[in-house]
């Protein structure tokens, strides 16, 4: 028995897949998986990477905060941003990681440096995934609404 995954975000729906076999999710406790027929469970998200597989195939999400509501037969993620593995560009998100770790060692102190931290964070965690599906196959399911803008 598989089970459906929904990632949204407040601009569109990201992915639907109705028949994945585990979601891995970037929980605030921890990375957590989930198959089909789990407990229940409402829980936030961290900044992390969402990965789904089905069979051999996997797909792989950059998650940027948010919540995660689990049924047994479902997975919405409710997410503050996100990105799929394949939208995201290694070499802008490398020289994103430059500039924030320039404003962070050059800048001023204290609060104005929050958006710099958190820009750091967003272009790790994109190197980070960007990196790790070099080469790799995966599965890509584009929401048929977005299939047009690709």
């Amino acid at each position: 028995m598989p089970i459906h995954i929904e990632l949204v975000t407040q601009e569109a729906k990201i992915f639907d897949e109705p028949e994945a076999d585990i979601v891995i999710v970037p929980a605030v406790e921890g990375e957590m998986g989930v198959l089909p027929n789990h407990a229940p469970v409402l829980t936030t998200l961290s900044f992390g990477e969402l990965v789904v597989r089905k069979g051999e195939a996997e797909e792989r999400f950059a998650i940027y905060g948010g919540v995660v509501d689990v049924r047994p037969d479902k997975v919405v993620v409710l997410a503050d941003l996100a990105e799929s593995s394949y939208a995201l560009d290694l070499e802008k998100a490398q020289e994103a990681r430059e500039r924030a770790r320039m404003i962070l060692e050059e800048g001023p102190p204290g609060a104005d440096n929050r958006h710099a931290e958190l820009e750091l964070r967003r272009a790790n965690l994109a190197v980070r995934i960007s990196q790790k599906v070099r080469g790799r196959g995966s599965m890509l399911r584009i929401v048929e609404e977005d299939a047009e803008e690709i």
